[in-house]
């Protein structure tokens, strides 16, 4: 679909119509069969041409554990792995966050949903996944629902409505989640939202426990770039015999020297490993190994929750989430000389980590 969101009612009102339109073709025909898979292709969830962008707000559900459990010189390696020093899950008691007084939930988090103003919600979608055996096991029954409150409203449950991708094997039992939450979105605007009740195990294992969720929001806005906008999503281990996994867009239309943006959401990375990378390539040129300050391009999936480098407001905002990752890189490098066709490569090696979604964000003409 090649649609302008121009300033017109006519225009506006058909651009809406397409874009609702061409979400629900991609999300119904792409979406896998089976309700549990081990393994869920990367596949389109969303796509648009139009005047807008892609925001994200993210965070962990678990943590290391506290001093009275872990001792004093685990509690210390704790704190200062919470403040950004490498760290693994699996070297620590872990405990679920908590920020609200609501009974309902073992953990909750929060975090700021960042749109300029004067948007509109086309597209929003939340996703939530985590480790179901650590110290403790968890049931896999309660994988598909999670509470989600909006900026200033209660909360709401939300229940999966495509398949679950969930992999169980001697390391852990693993899953990830997601739903349709354009609704919610398009009448909470932005500001801070909660989510509640991600079933993740804690205690303390090899394996390691980590749980977290991130919301992908699509918006229209008349005063910003043509811009090219695409949401993928899926369930693929790498790591062990699967070393490097490759998505291509295609039809870009991206002139020379323009603005884009790449967002992942992965799963069990840890920090100072030194194996993980994402390179992108534009049309045939040299592929690009995406990095910033808080992302080495050797070690990418290193558990943050980043924009540029930077952290956003969230709460709890530890610097090393333990195992989520949720970062959104700056792709300007990449598109110096413009492009049609750009490839997302990610490689690993073991123990690797789980790939759950990738959008991206690219200035495009008509």
């Amino acid at each position: 679909m090649r649609k302008s969101l121009d300033r017109t009612g006519r225009g506006v009102a058909c651009a809406l119509a397409s874009l609702a339109v061409s979400a629900a073709l991609t999300s119904a025909a792409a979406a896998p069969v089976p309700r549990e898979s081990a393994r869920i292709p990367l596949h389109e969830r969303f796509h648009a041409t139009g005047h807008g962008g892609i925001a994200r707000a993210a965070n962990s559900s678990v943590t290391c554990g506290p001093a009275g459990r872990a001792g004093r010189a685990a509690a210390a390696a704790c704190a200062a792995a919470q403040q950004g020093d490498a760290g693994s899950n699996g070297r620590y008691p872990m405990a679920s966050v908590d920020v609200d007084s609501d009974r309902r939930t073992d953990d909750s988090s929060t975090a700021v949903l960042r749109i300029p103003a004067g948007s509109r919600i086309s597209y929003a979608r939340l996703y939530w996944g985590g480790n179901l055996r650590a110290g403790e096991r968890r049931a896999a029954k309660d994988d598909n629902r999670v509470l989600i409150a909006e900026p200033g409203g209660r909360y709401k449950a939300v229940r999966a409505d495509t398949p679950t991708g969930h992999r169980t094997t001697a390391a852990g039992d693993v899953y990830q989640a997601s739903a349709d939450v354009t609704d919610l979105v398009r009448r909470g605007g932005p500001g801070a939202y909660t989510v509640g009740g991600v079933n993740v195990a804690g205690d303390r294992s090899k394996a390691g426990a980590w749980g977290g969720w991130t919301l992908v929001a699509v918006y229209e806005n008349a005063k910003l770039p043509l811009r090219r906008l695409a949401l993928w999503d899926g369930f693929e281990p790498l790591g062990g015999g699967r070393r490097a996994l490759s998505v291509r867009l295609k039809d870009l239309r991206i002139p020379a020297r323009s603005a884009g943006r790449v967002g992942v959401v992965a799963y069990g990375g840890d920090r100072g490993d030194g194996h993980d990378q994402l390179l992108v390539q534009a049309d045939r040129r040299r592929p690009l190994a995406v990095r910033d300050s808080a992302n080495p391009a050797h070690d990418v999936m290193n558990s943050t929750i980043t924009e540029f480098g930077r952290e956003g407001a969230r709460k709890p905002d530890f610097r090393n989430t333990l195992g989520i990752d949720s970062d959104v890189f700056d792709m300007r490098p990449v598109l110096r000389s413009g492009a049609d066709r750009l490839t997302f490569r990610f490689t690993t090696r073991d123990p690797g980590y789980l790939l759950g979604a990738l959008f991206v964000q690219a200035d495009t003409r008509r």
